[in-house]
C-alpha cells in the first residue's frame, strides 16, 4: 500500500477492525519508510449497476445524485442525516440483492417514495412532485388524496 505521505510502498498493518455497519475493514498502516500512519478501507468490490432513465438511456448508479434528490425533499424538515443515509443503504440493498444488473429510474423513484411516506409526508410530496412531473394543480390533488387514502389504511 502507497504510503499517503512520502509515496513509500511498503507499510505494516498496525490494527485491523470492521467498520460498524460490517461493509468494510478499517486498518491503520504505519509506513516502513518515514514511518507515519495513515488509515485505509477494504470493501468488497461489486458490478456496477446500471440505470435506465424514462428517455431509455442508460447511466451507472450514482448514490451521491440520489442522495442529493432526497436531500432536497427533506430540507427544512426534521429528517435526520442517519434516517437518509438508512434510507439509502435500504435502497441500494434491495438493488443489489435483487441481482439485475440494470434497474429502471422508476423502480428507484418509487422505492423512494414508499420510504418517504413513512418517514416524512411533506418531504415524500416534495420528492414526488420532481419524481411524477405534476402538470397542475389537479395531478398534485390527486396525489395528495392516495397519501390520505394510504395513511387512512395504515392507521387501521
Amino acid at each position: 500500500m502507497r504510503c499517503y505521505y512520502c509515496g513509500h510502498l511498503e507499510s505494516k498493518v498496525v490494527d485491523s477492525r470492521s467498520t460498524e455497519d460490517g461493509t468494510a475493514i478499517r486498518r491503520r498502516r504505519e509506513c516502513l519508510n518515514c514511518g507515519k500512519r495513515f488509515t485505509t478501507y477494504e470493501k468488497i468490490e461489486s458490478a456496477p449497476i446500471i440505470v435506465i432513465k424514462k428517455d431509455g438511456s442508460r447511466q451507472s448508479f450514482d448514490r451521491e445524485k440520489l442522495q442529493r434528490g432526497i436531500l432536497n425533499s427533506c430540507a427544512s424538515r426534521p429528517v435526520s442525516l442517519h434516517a437518509i443515509d438508512s434510507m439509502l443503504d435500504e435502497i441500494e440493498g434491495e438493488i443489489h440483492n435483487s441481482l439485475a444488473r440494470e434497474v429502471s429510474s422508476q423502480k428507484i423513484g418509487e422505492m423512494v417514495m414508499e420510504r418517504l411516506r413513512k418517514i416524512d409526508e411533506v418531504a415524500y410530496v416534495r420528492f414526488a412532485s420532481v419524481y411524477k412531473q405534476f402538470k397542475d394543480i389537479e395531478t398534485f390533488k390527486e396525489e395528495l388524496a392516495k397519501l390520505t387514502s394510504q395513511k387512512e389504511q395504515d392507521d387501521k
